[in-house]
């Protein structure tokens, strides 16, 4: 169905190609997950199955992509359009219309589908993706997960035979991605639809992958039909896989099922040493709170969307508190109102500061946001430039923000333009410029689209070294593995309100869709992570 013969592309004015030499056959009717660490080029060999590279991005392409048996050296995206369906890591991006249901009929309109099969297909993808109450709505106020099911959907109705997809669940909650991965293997079991899909969340998808194409941080490109040899070599494993490496573990487990199974005799191990471990280590009766954030009554609307409800909370300094719930329960919404940005009825202070009254430094030394779409913030021409408009902006040493980038990415060529960085990239260059004001309140909404495990170990790493300086973290996240390493407490929000406030451990176990891998495996062993077991048991597996 789709074959790279001898690939290298370069991008304008790089200095070395983005992929080198791939050459790569996936068959028809497969689910092919595409592996590698941040930027190392999985959207670009993404982009090259319509032809988006190298026709829409310039630069060069040594070799062929041929999907279906046509070249798309020789043929413009649009004309790919019914073989090929293609989500980007920024669903927005790509939206035409305003509407749900018209963004949903766009394609189809451009391909001249008969009305009358349009308005069928239509409701056939608003149920296979459990959107039909979004129909009406218009498209900039949904959630960032909502926006994703709504791109799947809108490049479904074209019945595609290659659907391309470039982190399809880095924004939805657990549920909604099962539910978006279940239609995904619908579609490429019942009907044969070919899928080739980045993920950096292996824990959610690697069980249901035929086959594993590991990008290499050089651009060379490594075909594993067996995708247990392939996290058996690759430094890019989830909880699961990791948990059975270091256990010794014969076949490698990739699901939790699997795990479960294997794991008997280590829950025994577990059990009697596990209690002195699991102690919360922020539970220090001399500790003095004081609450860097408070937010009394808060009730916001969105039009006619009530968006929080009375919502109440102190967030004190040291403490990372995740904010969890369903796509549209009010995350990001807290999140803005923390930082300023949205007004409502209620009180909402920032080191005794109503956030919205700030400006300038006094500001940036307050109250940092990370946004779920951090290009937002970038203007300048180069990552050197913005971490120089950084460091002025917040009165510090210059090199500050740039050394925090280097910190959270490793080298990175500052002459870059920002839009020239991979999703993951590009958070990781805001969060450094939001990082180089050290701000009393650290705001992140979903930090880790886009970052490998390997970024997330050094996020997880540099904001529990923020906490334990006195700055007090406030996550919004569907990632349970991230809330695993790094909460000290969880908020639940529902439809606006707060419905679970507790410390992180006892939330997450206690709840069968936000447990982390480890602790699903574990169970009823109240342990979160590998690193966890280890201490445990540091004379190995049983």
């Amino acid at each position: 169905m789709i074959t790279f013969d001898r690939v290298s592309i370069t991008y304008p004015e790089a200095r070395e190609p983005a992929l080198r030499d791939v050459t790569v056959h996936i068959p028809e009717g497969e689910l092919t997950l595409v592996v590698g660490p941040t930027g190392c080029g999985k959207s670009t060999l993404l982009r090259s199955i319509n032809g988006l590279v190298p026709h829409f991005s310039g630069g060069t392409m040594a070799g062929t992509v041929s999907v279906a048996g046509r070249r798309t050296a020789d043929v413009a995206p649009r004309d790919l359009a019914d073989v090929v369906g293609y989500v980007a890591q920024d669903p927005q991006q790509g939206f035409i219309t305003d509407v749900v249901e018209d963004e949903l009929a766009y394609t189809m309109e451009s391909l001249a589908v008969p009305a009358d099969v349009m308005r069928r297909r239509v409701e056939e993808t608003l149920d296979l993706l459990g959107i039909a109450d979004l129909r009406a709505r218009a498209l900039r106020t949904l959630s960032g997960g909502q926006r994703q099911r709504v791109a799947i959907g809108s490049v479904l109705t074209a019945q595609p035979q290659v659907l391309v997809l470039d982190e399809p669940t880095s924004a939805l909650d657990p549920q909604a991605a099962e539910e978006v991965l279940a239609t995904v293997q619908r579609l490429v079991h019942d009907l044969g639809l070919t899928v080739v899909m980045s993920e950096h969340r292996l824990e959610r998808v690697v069980q249901y992958a035929d086959r594993i194409l590991l990008v290499q941080s050089d651009g060379t490109v490594a075909d594993h039909p067996d995708p247990a040899e392939a996290m058996a070599a690759s430094v890019l494993a989830p909880p699961v896989v990791q948990l059975g490496r270091w256990a010794r573990w014969s076949p490698l487990p990739l699901s939790i099922r699997d795990a479960r199974r294997a794991a008997e005799p280590l829950r025994r191990a577990l059990a009697p040493v596990v209690g002195s471990l699991t102690q919360d280590s922020t539970a220090d009766p001399s500790r003095v709170e004081f609450p860097v954030a408070r937010v009394v009554g808060l009730t916001v609307r969105h039009g006619d969307v009530l968006a929080l409800r009375q919502v109440s909370l102190d967030v004190c300094a040291g403490d990372v508190v995740a904010v969890m719930g369903r796509n549209g329960a009010g995350k990001s919404t807290l999140l803005a109102a923390l930082a300023g940005q949205l007004a409502g009825t209620g009180r909402v202070t920032v080191s005794g500061t109503d956030p919205s009254t700030l400006r300038g430094a006094g500001l940036i030394s307050r109250v940092a946001l990370v946004p779920q779409e951090p290009q937002d913030l970038l203007w300048a021409e180069t990552i050197a430039a913005e971490c120089a408009a950084a460091d002025r902006d917040a009165g510090v040493a210059p090199g500050t923000a740039a050394g925090l980038l280097v910190h959270l990415h490793g080298p990175i060529d500052d002459q870059t333009h920002p839009n020239d960085l991979s999703e993951g990239t590009r958070l990781l260059l805001v969060l450094a410029i939001m990082l180089a004001g050290d701000p009393d309140l650290l705001l992140l909404d979903e930090p880790t689209r886009g970052l490998d495990y390997t970024a997330k170990t050094r996020l997880a790493r540099i904001l529990a070294q923020r906490a334990a300086a006195g700055t007090a973290v406030v996550i919004a996240t569907h990632d349970v593995e991230l809330v695993a390493e790094v909460a000290s407490r969880l908020v639940m929000l529902a439809d606006g309100e707060v419905v679970l406030d507790t410390d992180a451990r006892s939330g997450v176990v206690s709840s069968p869709t936000f447990a982390p891998q480890v602790a699903k495996v574990l169970a009823p062993v109240p342990l979160l992570t590998t690193a966890e077991v280890v201490a445990a048991l540091p004379g190995g597996a049983p």
